[in-house]
């Protein structure tokens, strides 16, 4: 993954923003997240009355914070974006293959920065039969989809924690990196794949059931437990209510291990371990004589704040 240097003009930014929001009917609908703090700010819900999952708009899907026994607070809404986008990437990712194009563009909803992806080709691939490259082009893109995905997330954090406001008051850096958002966001990636696979089902049924599996696997608490987990945490992990400030951060995205591995509240489930998630790779990528380039063009007005971090 590069980040790229850049000098936009406004009229790019007011561009960009709208064709991503009103323009680009393939992308998945936005969502709006929430802190794992109690009320009267974010949203607690019934972990059995999720609603259904859509992936374009649907006022009656819920988004909100529930509290498993093995991976903590997750954020619902979170889920369900990465996941959508991961789905959204490997069709991206699969029609770029097949028509052997160099690689495809994309904005995250509410995002101004470009993302670049780019990819080099084997040279027989015009040779192969059909058959034998939709099946590389489907294995590769099963693989590309999440990790360019777990890639924007990770972009996503690292912007709001320099500043970066997507509605323009409401503070993202206190959500930034917070103890739920990259395992939330990885759970989605895995949810996303296991939907696209299903089948059986339509994908946004396909998600449905994989939320309500995966959550009763993982061991999620009714609506009251998850606010007392959160409590708990109050002057420890967080200070605040409607205006909250985060102390406790999570920055494990599996730099270390290859796991992103997920922070338990202490006495809520006894004997409870956390199940860390495996995070996306590329390597059937030069299996088949591929290789990738993930580019990222920061136009948000903090960006060199960010330069100076990543070029000093």
């Amino acid at each position: 993954m590069i980040v790229k240097n850049s000098k936009p003009i406004f009229i790019i930014l007011v561009l960009n923003f709208w064709f991503l929001c009103c323009c680009n009917t393939e992308a998945p609908s936005p969502r709006m997240g929430t802190l794992p703090t109690p009320p009267p700010g974010p949203r607690f819900c019934d972990p059995n009355n999720l609603g259904k999952h859509s992936y374009h708009f649907d006022p009656f899907e819920k988004n909100c914070i529930v509290y498993t026994c093995k991976a903590g607070h997750i954020d619902i809404t979170h889920v369900r974006w990465n996941a959508d986008y991961t789905r959204y990437l490997i069709k991206k990712t699969y029609e770029t293959l097949m028509k052997k194009d160099k690689g495809f563009s994309f904005n995250i909803t509410w995002e101004v920065s470009k993302h670049n992806i780019e990819f080099s080709y084997p040279e027989n691939w015009d040779q192969l039969p059909q058959k034998y490259k939709e099946r590389i082009a489907k294995e590769i893109a099963f693989e590309v989809g999440p990790y360019v995905t777990f890639n924007a997330t990770i972009w996503h954090e690292i912007i709001t924690w320099f500043g970066t406001h997507f509605a323009g008051f409401e503070p993202e850096f206190n959500s930034s990196f917070s103890w739920e958002d990259i395992y939330s966001n990885l759970l989605g990636i895995k949810l996303g794949v296991e939907a696209v696979k299903d089948s059986e089902h339509d994908y946004d049924t396909a998600m449905t059931l994989a939320i309500d599996r995966k959550l009763k696997e993982l061991g999620v608490q009714p609506r009251h437990i998850a606010i007392h987990a959160a409590e708990k945490m109050r002057g420890k992990w967080f200070t605040g209510t409607i205006l909250v400030d985060t102390i406790r951060r999570n920055m494990d995205i599996g730099l270390d291990d290859g796991f992103v591995t997920p922070v338990l509240v202490h006495g809520i489930c006894d004997k409870a371990e956390p199940v860390p998630l495996a995070v996306p790779t590329i390597k059937t990528l030069s299996k088949y004589g591929f290789s990738m380039k993930h580019e990222i063009y920061p136009y948000e007005w903090e960006r060199d704040k960010i330069f100076k971090v990543v070029y000093s």
